[in-house]
Parts: structure tokens; sequence; C-alpha cells
């Protein structure tokens, strides 16, 4: 299996991109892994909401192939400890014969399309971080997963 991280954005702060980065360049020593950005929708002034999150769907929806888990990182999402995280993503290396895609949103979340094609939504915390915050989680949460489940001495309970 190939764990997929697609963020909307592009990411801005080179402080955030580096430790990201770090991250991003440990985990395939682990297993396939590609980092996808996929730029900011330029919609113009008047572009509502509901149609930039609409455009910004349809490139989400193209990163997914019809064998992936598509698994979206929402608020509202099942929350996990690091052990348990490190376990979905065991469970999800047997199961899923595609890739495993894991989304983080744009600005204003995702389109009702994106809802629908969705496998499983999980969350990092239950507050709102921006999508630099959480890509950087993300890289070090899928990092310590697969320390965890190597026996590796980076996680400590």
């Amino acid at each position: 299996m190939k764990i997929k991280l697609v963020s909307v954005g592009k990411p801005r702060r080179s402080e955030l991109l580096s430790l990201t980065e770090d991250f991003f360049k440990r985990i395939p020593h682990y297993m396939p892994f590609e980092a996808v950005v996929i730029p900011d929708v330029k919609a113009g002034r008047n572009a509502s909401e509901a149609e930039i999150k609409r455009r910004e769907g349809e490139l989400i929806l193209a990163q997914a192939g019809g064998g992936d888990r598509l698994v979206l990182m929402d608020e509202r999402g099942r929350e996990f400890t690091s052990r348990e995280f490190a376990a979905w993503i065991e469970r999800h290396s047997i199961s899923v014969p595609g890739s495993l895609i894991i989304v983080i949103g744009g600005p204003y979340g995702f389109s009702e399309a994106v809802y629908a094609r969705a496998d499983e939504k999980i969350s990092l915390s239950r507050m709102t971080l921006t999508h630099e915050m959480a890509r950087l989680f993300a890289a070090e949460q899928l990092y310590r997963a697969m320390t965890i489940l190597r026996g590796e001495p980076y996680h400590h309970d």
C-alpha cells in the first residue's frame, strides 16, 4: 500500500515547510509515500465558498482511483491515540488494494462531492488548524506510526 497525503494550498511559512519536508523524507523508508499539494484555487473576488470548494473538490477527487481509500482530515472525524493510529495504518496496509489517500482540505473545508466519495473521516484535533500546521502534524504522526509499527524508540508512552 502507498500513502498519499494530499493538501490544499501551497505552504508559505518556510519554517513549517522545512519541518514537514523532514518527515516527508523519513516516511518512505517504511512505506511508499507521496505528498501532493493542490494549489489554491484562483476563483476571483466574486467566487463563493461553494464554488471554491467545488473546484478544489474536483482536484481532490482526481487524486483518487477506484481501489484507493479516501480519508478526510476533518475536525468531526474519528480521533486516535498515536498507537491507535499506527494500528489503523497497519489494518489499512493489509486491506486497501490501492493507495490510502489522506486529504487536508482548504480554508472552507470539503465539497459535498468529496464528502460523498470519502470512505472515512479522521481528526488530528477537534480544533481547527491551518493547512500548514495540519500537514506538519499529519506528517509527524505518519512517521510516528511507522516507528511504532517497527518497534523503534521514537514513540514513548
